[in-house]
């Protein structure tokens, strides 16, 4: 999706959960039955429960690999965090995943952490340290946002010292880290699954998943944002 401010605005925003239901059927008349049956069946397992923040990744394939792995595990949000280095996702390796991923730009850490406490998540930096938690052993009872910091110095002092808590991926080689983007994945598929598997409410209610399904029909039309927008008209006249 096009990349937003943390706390701007939707065109969606002062529509009724009927209103998104209709406009989303008649936009759904704008593509397949095939891409439409995918939005009704993936929308109910996109979660907002399990966030990423992104600080000053630099490398666009480190990039593009953790949004990707992002849409394949269901995580919707990802926080990017860019005062020092552009985020600059590449196509080849992101395949065509951060049109399904909603990712927020935040003028530095301070601002993405404050918002997101806002939002009722817990900060947990990802990094070995005093009081570390493995990510086996992670709690994620509560919305759980993981910071991940730039591939060659990591986290910044300012983002681990304003953190809630610490993970880290058990190791038992050589090698003292993974790769910034295979570290995400990996702590992504073992607190998704661990997620899924609880009774933790992490779905999105259905007005929310109309509101994505939108989202996604803008991507999936030709000029989608144009045509939403004369449906609105449309709809309201």
């Amino acid at each position: 999706m096009p990349e937003r401010l943390p706390n701007e605005r939707n065109i969606f925003d002062g529509l009724t959960a009927e209103q998104k239901t209709t406009l989303y059927e008649r936009a759904a008349e704008f593509f397949s039955d095939n891409k439409r049956q995918l939005f009704d069946r993936l929308a109910p397992l996109r979660t907002r429960h399990i966030a990423v923040v992104l600080e000053n990744i630099y490398q666009s394939h480190n990039a593009s690999a953790v949004l990707r792995s992002c849409d394949c595990f269901g995580v919707q949000d990802v926080h990017v965090v860019e005062d020092r280095n552009p985020f600059n996702p590449a196509g080849d390796v992101a395949v065509g995943s951060s049109k399904w991923v909603d990712y927020y730009k935040h003028a530095d850490i301070e601002a993405a952490y404050t918002h997101l406490r806002s939002k009722g998540y817990r900060i947990v930096a990802t990094l070995p340290h005093e009081k570390d938690t493995m990510i086996t052993e992670l709690p994620i009872d509560k919305p759980t946002a993981l910071v991940f910091g730039t591939e060659l110095t990591g986290l910044s002092e300012k983002a681990i010292e304003l953190a809630d808590a610490y993970v880290k991926i058990p190791m038992y080689g050589f090698t003292e880290s993974f790769n910034i983007s295979v570290c995400a994945a990996l702590s992504l598929f073992y607190l998704t699954e661990k997620m899924r598997a609880s009774d933790i409410k992490w779905q999105l209610n259905d007005e929310e998943q109309t509101t994505l399904k939108l989202f996604w029909s803008m991507q999936a039309i030709r000029d989608g944002e144009k045509v939403i927008e004369k449906l609105k008209e449309e709809m309201n006249s």
